[in-house]
Formats: structure tokens, C-alpha cells, sequence
């Protein structure tokens, strides 16, 4: 018995959302890969097709879709070999911050436009000497009058050059108690003072703009932070449940997506007069890989609906954000050893899948920072 129930209008979204990419993305993906980025333009088209922010509820033009839709478009993004296209990133874990913590005038200023995909998300919270440690962050946010004055450096930025309105993590100086210093703010990309830098070019995800962002004397309204003063970092961690779940559910994708094109390709592969999935070796490398998938996916599945339903699985959402991006990149290696030489060619689509499945074991908190925080809860 499947543990997620697909509905009808799930499956009919399903549909809809890969005859898109098959025909909107697929063909021009690697393009995109050269050029280091994702033309807004798609973003509007996937926005048109109502593939975006599907969490945004109706009085602010969004569908008001439960999280079984973003997962859909989670795993169809994978399964085209497009992980790096992070709109999940845009809608799952940018988007709750303003939905949950944002004013009303703000929401009904910015949210529409994240569901048309007129307006495009990024979160910067990674510093050059700060990263899963947040309390170490340099950026600073001081208060002058009804203004915030922002002044700092972001690095790694995901969405960081298509952004237009960013979530900012920042710290009041005066502020002693490290945690209590930390706020967010929300910052218009054309506001004096916030230029964005080069793109980073990167091993993988090669067609995410991933940028540095840079702020100087950034004056905002101090309408602009998310809630009251000295709350940010409780914010944070009320969302990274989410977050971390998301990159469980697009890694574990990429392995099905890379097992599955595995698979084909040695029932196809000829050596020594027959298809190598007919040697044992190969036999057993694919059952051990297609274990540990269906091992993860069982578990992923159980933590989206506990997630759905409000349960609190902190510990287990980290537990699977370390363990499955582990997994997925083992699956990735492996894959792409069995297509030998061929492999290692970007004709091949083993050879893009491998180079992007390696970044999800850094990001959201490095699977390290997962193992110390479950210690952590497990009184260690």
C-alpha cells in the first residue's frame, strides 16, 4: 500500500507539468547549462502554467495547492535532469518566510507576482567565513529612524542574479546575545546599495545563477523585517523542516531518475556478445542501489505526510536530508561507472546528474551540521 495518495487532480498536474518540460525545458537545457542561468522568461511561462508557488493561498493569486504539489514538480524537475532549475527553492522554502511572516501590505505586494513568476525569490543567509553557523554572520542590519541600514556580504546565493526580491538574514550589532541580534528583512533588488556580483561558476548545477550579493549602506523601512525585532533566527529554524525535506525529496528523485536511465542503458550496452545487465556484478550493483532508493523512499514519503499534517519530525527531516543526499550521490557515482567511458561525456545525461547531485550533501546545512543537530536532540 502506497503511503502518499495521489489524488486524480495530482495525477492529471503530474501530466500536465512533464508535457512542459518535456516541451519548454528538455530542449534547451543544456543551452542554459553554458550560459550559467535560466532565462526569466521561463520562469514567467512556468508561472502562466500556475508550476509556481502552487503553496500561495487564492486571496493572494495562487492556487492554495497542498505540499503533495510541490513535491510533484519537486520530482518532475529531477526526472528531466533539471534539479538546478531551483524553482522549489523559489516557492518552498523562500515563499513560506512572507507567507507566514510577512505584512499584509507586503504580501499582497509581492506574493502575486511569485505565483506569475513576474517576480523570482532568492534567501541570503551564507556569508564568505559564515555558513551552517548562523550566529557568525557579519552582515548588519542598524536601525536609523523608520530606516534599516544594511551593510554586508552574501556568497553562494542561489537565484542570486534572476532575483528581484530577496530575504535577507542580517544582525543588529548591539544586540550581545548572538541569536537574538539575528533578523530578516525583505530587500528589492534595485534598492541603492544592493548590487549583485559575478556569477560563481560552480562544478555543477551549472544552469542556477548563483551569485555573490553585496550591500552598502542599503537603507530599507524597517516595515521591511519579517515580524518583531530579534526573532529572525527562531523564523529560521521554523522553516528549516521544510527546506530540509525539500532537498530530501529532489536528491531522491535524482536517484530514481539516474537509476532508471542506468538501468536502460545496460539492457542495451553490448559486451562480450550480450547486454552487460547480464552480468552478475551489474546485477547486483543495480538490486543493492534500487534497495536503498525504495528504502529512502518509504522514508521520505512517511515525513511528507507527517509534514502535512503538522507533526514535528525536526530530527527525522535531518536525519533524511543527510542520509538520502549521501545515498543519492553514492547512486551517482555508481551510475555512472557502470556506463564506463561514456559516462564521463556531457552527451550523456548520467554525466550532468552526477556533477549536480553533489551539491545537495553541502547546502541547507551540511550533512556534518545534520549529524551535530540530531546529537544534539538526542542528548549526546
Amino acid at each position: 500500500m502506497d503511503i502518499i495518495n495521489y489524488t486524480e487532480e495530482h495525477r492529471i498536474f503530474r501530466d500536465s507539468l512533464r508535457k512542459f518540460l518535456e516541451k519548454e525545458l528538455i530542449p534547451h537545457l543544456d543551452e542554459w547549462e553554458d550560459a550559467g542561468i535560466v532565462p526569466k522568461s521561463v520562469w514567467k511561462k512556468m508561472g502562466d502554467q500556475g508550476f509556481l508557488a502552487t503553496n500561495v493561498p487564492e486571496e493572494y493569486g495562487g492556487s492554495g495547492a497542498d505540499f503533495l504539489y510541490s513535491v510533484i514538480v519537486i520530482e518532475e524537475l529531477a526526472r528531466a535532469n533539471a534539479s538546478s532549475f531551483s524553482t522549489w527553492l523559489h516557492s518552498d522554502i523562500v515563499l513560506p518566510y512572507i507567507i507566514s511572516f510577512a505584512t499584509e501590505e507586503h504580501k499582497q505586494k509581492y506574493l502575486p507576482g511569485c505565483v506569475t513568476g513576474d517576480i523570482v525569490t532568492a534567501v541570503a543567509m551564507t556569508e564568505p567565513n559564515a555558513g551552517s553557523d548562523l550566529a557568525a554572520m557579519k552582515t548588519t542590519a542598524v536601525e536609523d529612524g523608520d530606516f534599516i541600514v544594511l551593510n554586508g556580504q552574501k556568497t553562494f546565493i542561489s537565484n542570486g542574479l534572476n532575483c528581484d526580491l530577496c530575504v535577507l538574514a542580517a544582525k543588529d550589532p548591539s544586540t550581545k546575545v548572538p541569536h537574538e541580534a539575528v533578523d530578516l528583512y525583505l530587500v528589492d533588488a534595485g534598492t541603492p546599495g544592493f548590487e549583485k556580483g559575478k556569477r560563481i561558476k560552480k562544478a555543477g548545477c551549472c544552469s542556477q545563477d548563483t551569485a555573490e550579493l553585496y550591500f552598502t549602506d542599503c537603507r530599507i523601512p524597517k516595515a521591511n523585517r519579517l515580524g518583531e525585532k530579534g526573532t529572525g533566527f527562531l523564523k529560521l529554524m521554523q522553516k528549516l523542516q521544510q527546506e530540509r525535506l525539500v532537498c530530501a525529496v529532489v536528491s531522491l528523485a535524482c536517484a530514481e531518475f539516474m537509476l532508471d536511465i542506468t538501468g536502460k542503458y545496460c539492457r542495451e550496452r553490448m559486451a562480450f556478445g550480450k547486454p552487460i545487465s547480464k552480468f552478475q556484478h551489474i546485477q547486483f550493483e543495480i538490486v543493492e542501489m534500487a534497495t536503498e532508493i525504495r528504502l529512502g523512499r518509504t522514508f521520505v514519503d512517511k515525513l511528507i505526510m507527517d509534514h502535512m499534517e503538522g507533526g514535528s519530525v525536526v530530527i527525522e527531516t535531518s536525519m533524511a536530508k543527510y542520509w538520502i543526499t549521501d545515498m543519492a550521490f553514492k547512486v551517482a557515482d555508481r551510475c555512472l561507472q557502470l556506463h564506463g567511458g561514456y559516462g564521463y561525456c556531457d552527451e550523456y545525461p548520467i554525466s550532468r546528474a552526477w556533477r549536480d547531485s553533489r551539491a545537495a550533501r553541502i547546502f541547507a546545512g551540511t550533512n556534518e551540521i545534520m549529524k551535530v543537530i540530531i546529537a544534539r536532540f538526542m542528548g549526546l
